[in-house]
């Protein structure tokens, strides 16, 4: 049951004053001057700043925070007052357009140049030492979109559940993220929207929801949902190009926190993966069991597991102590939670080179359908029909936001839940074996119209019968294996596909079985497909598709990546 405001608020304040007191730094003083002012950026709009100082000899270490989002003033308050209490200087800025800031809302556009205003005059005071950059999503954003453009004073960056890669954000093979995009947009579109949520996703054509369900024309939300190419020039030029760029420029240390079940999982590891050598030497990621709001986000393992590391509010303070109060310089490293065995995996660099793969093979025997470790010799063809405007409901996903009870690993129906859900099940793991990288599912498919979508859902069976979902993936005809743009189909032919997830590190347990649901859908996760060619956004008509999926041989089959043995 979701909270109250009044219950969500004593409860964020109950995290802060838990993590601060757990914290074995000591309260300086407790006499704390908050100033409130309007700074003006260079075209003359005053944005608003909120500055916490202490009654301390100085200069002082600063923390700088950019926000969009006064609903959470008092978390930004009561944070920067316990910092202050500890020595830190504690400078705050609601973005243009939001807060009692001035100018026009408009997101992601103005936060470069008004960043680096803002960032200067901090540097430019007289009572700061040095500077540790905070922020967390959209706040995070504000950090990337300046990072390579600092003054000397700012020594570190703490940058979490945010990727400089906005397409891998915002689409999976020509399928937008609902849950993720068109959530945020109704609630920062800079007008009140009170259609409703799931109405706004299934409304066609969906580029007019803007207009047509909630009032008054985005052009910025009418951008994303229609240019669906990752190769586009408006994803690759301009403020996304500029951004997607930043992170190779980068030079400073930086910790990069993210969650296996955070919405922005995807991006970020392309992100840390362009960072620059020089960074990645003195800089950390971090990858852990949760969610955007770092809970964590899985309920098979949550009663069990002991060393989540989920309290990101402590671990701030101390990545920005060592660096800004005791100089030290951090080593790098890419640390990883691995699900199901309570453990963390560390390592010098992202990528591993000469993993190792297991195959499992999709196949119909007697007993159904099943998931084998070697290929049967005898082929079959699966047959399910796909409606759109009754689509496959997403239940536990890594990539959502907006309705909380849909994220992370959940308990799952039981196989072929719906007719339009056709579960394989394997037979109990002879062994354990534990994934660390990308898993794909590879189908061989084919359907009765011009385009189309298949979704894959991987789960852990339990040996008490329950289902769990690791992860989530999907594809469409028009994208298939990876095309960075639209391409044709023609109707009846078969064709292979492959479905590539979200990272993960998961250790599947000797007895436990494997479960692959496929479908056609996963919505409000994803767009439900209309099953007609074209962009997604423009499409005001549905038809029912009638898909195939071969199997038996080598022609349908899941890859894990397996981590490497030490």
């Amino acid at each position: 049951m979701a909270m109250t405001p009044e219950e969500e608020r004593i409860f964020e304040l109950g995290r802060i004053e838990k993590a601060f007191s757990d914290c074995d730094r000591p309260v300086l003083t407790d006499k704390i001057s908050v100033d409130e002012f309007m700074l003006k950026m260079d075209d003359g709009v005053g944005l608003k700043m909120i500055v916490y100082r202490p009654d301390l000899e100085g200069p002082l270490p600063t923390i700088a925070v950019r926000t969009c989002y006064p609903d959470s003033d008092y978390i930004t308050r009561a944070t920067a007052l316990e910092y202050a209490r500890r020595g830190f200087n504690y400078c705050i800025q609601y973005c243009r357009g939001s807060g009692e800031s001035e100018g026009e809302w408009e997101p992601n556009v103005n936060e470069r140049a008004d960043g680096k205003k803002f960032i200067d005059w901090v540097a430019a005071q007289d009572w700061v030492k040095c500077i540790g950059y905070a922020g967390c999503s959209y706040l995070s954003l504000t950090g990337w979109v300046i990072s390579d453009i600092l003054p000397e004073k700012v020594k570190t960056m703490y940058l979490t559940h945010y990727g400089a890669h906005r397409h891998v954000s915002a689409y999976k093979d020509g399928l937008f993220r609902h849950d993720v995009l068109t959530g945020w947009a109704m609630g920062n579109a800079g007008f009140p929207v009170t259609a409703d949520y799931i109405e706004s996703c299934r409304f066609r054509p969906h580029v007019e929801v803007d207009e047509k369900l909630w009032g008054k024309r985005v052009d910025w939300y009418r951008k994303w949902v229609t240019l669906t190419d990752a190769d586009d020039e408006y994803w690759n030029t301009g403020f996304w190009g500029l951004l997607k760029e930043i992170p190779s420029r980068v030079t400073l240390p930086i910790y990069f926190g993210e969650g296996w079940y955070d919405h922005h999982l995807g991006s970020a590891i392309e992100t840390w993966k362009s960072l620059s050598d020089e960074c990645k030497k003195h800089s950390k990621f971090l990858v852990g069991d949760w969610d955007h709001g770092f809970n964590v986000a899985d309920e098979n393992h949550i009663r069990t597991g002991k060393d989540f590391r989920n309290d990101d509010i402590l671990r701030t303070f101390n990545w920005m102590y060592d660096i800004l109060v005791e100089g030290k310089e951090p080593e790098g490293s890419v640390d990883t939670y691995i699900i199901g065995d309570d453990t963390w995996y560390s390592r010098p660099e992202y990528e591993i080179s000469g993993q190792k793969e297991k195959r499992f093979f999709l196949n119909v025997n007697e007993s159904g359908r099943g998931i084998s470790a070697a290929p049967s010799p005898d082929e079959a063809v699966v047959e399910y029909a796909y409606d759109p405007e009754d689509p496959t409901p997403t239940i536990g996903a890594e990539s959502c936001l907006c309705t909380p009870e849909l994220k992370g690993s959940l308990t799952q129906p039981g196989p072929d839940w719906r007719s339009d859900v056709v579960s394989f099940v394997s037979e109990p793991l002879e062994e354990d074996f534990t994934v660390l990288g990308t898993i794909r599912v590879q189908l061989s498919v084919a359907t009765d119209c011009e385009d189309t979508a298949f979704a894959a859902k991987l789960c852990e069976i339990t040996p008490d019968g329950k289902a769990f979902n690791v992860r989530t993936g999907i594809t469409t005809l028009g994208y298939r294996n990876g095309s960075s743009h639209r391409i044709s189909y023609t109707p009846g032919e078969e064709v292979p596909v492959s479905i590539d997830m979200w990272d993960i590190a998961y250790k599947f347990p000797k007895g436990s079985r494997i479960r692959l649901d496929i479908a056609s859908a996963d919505f409000p996760q994803y767009a439900a497909h209309s099953n007609t060619p074209g962009c997604w956004a423009l499409a005001d008509k549905t038809k029912i598709a009638h898909q195939k999926v071969f199997v038996g041989g080598e022609k349908s089959c899941i890859v894990f990546p397996l981590i490497p043995e030490e």
